[in-house]
């Protein structure tokens, strides 16, 4: 079966009408531990004249030992890239659909401390919830769409600059707690998670709020 690769027409159809076009996509919504990022890549015109990067997808599609290449080469070719955080205590304190909206405007603040005006952007949102303006962000234009980190370029590039930065992360929590295997499982639900949880109990990296019980693990 073919891959689908992405392009970018519907961002230079949406930069007839912008100077600027920021994707955003979420990584790590699955995890039972960890933070939640966005990341967010801001296209220009000539910047959507170039060649997209070979071997951009979303990072779903990218081997594991391919993403760090393809997101330094991804970051290399959009204008500007930033990812944003929400911790675990803070999915657990306001819920996961909150926590991905800080996590977006914080990408867009680390965006606007880079000098890009995020106000003459259109932002293209993977998916079909409008989860930044539900945070409290206002005077963006928003526009989510389906698929976006399958279909469109720069959502593929924020897709894989945001996956190799929190596997990064979870690599370095991995020493802090490695009876749980951060290391390979990067905190997604895989067997020697579960064990692990089940024979240790929950860390303060755990979203304790998804009643991740040992009873109900297997």
């Amino acid at each position: 079966m073919s891959v689908t690769e992405p392009r970018l027409t519907l961002e230079r159809r949406l930069l007839r009408e912008v100077p600027l076009v920021i994707a955003c996509d979420e990584v790590g919504r699955g995890a039972l531990a960890g933070p939640v990022a966005v990341g967010a890549t801001v296209i220009d015109a000539p910047r959507a004249r170039r060649r997209v990067p070979a071997g951009l997808r979303d990072s779903k599609l990218v081997p594991e030992a391919r993403r760090p290449d393809v997101a330094l080469r991804a970051g290399s070719w959009v204008l500007a890239s930033g990812v944003g955080w929400a911790s675990a205590a803070e999915i657990d304190d306001v819920g996961i659909m909150r926590a991905l909206g800080l996590a977006a405007v914080r990408a867009l603040a680390d965006l606007e401390a880079h000098g890009i005006e995020i106000g003459e952007a259109i932002v293209l949102l993977d998916g079909n919830h409008d989860y930044i303006t539900a945070a409290g962000a206002t005077g963006l234009r928003v526009r989510p769409v389906v698929k976006a980190d399958r279909d469109c370029a720069s959502a593929a590039a924020a897709s894989v600059i945001a996956k190799v930065a929190r596997d990064t992360l979870m690599i370095g929590l991995h020493d802090d707690a490695p009876e749980y295997g951060w290391a390979r499982n990067k905190g997604y639900a895989s067997l020697d998670h579960r064990t692990a949880i089940r024979e240790h109990g929950l860390s303060p990296h755990h979203r304790a709020s998804w009643a991740i019980e040992p009873a109900t693990l297997f």
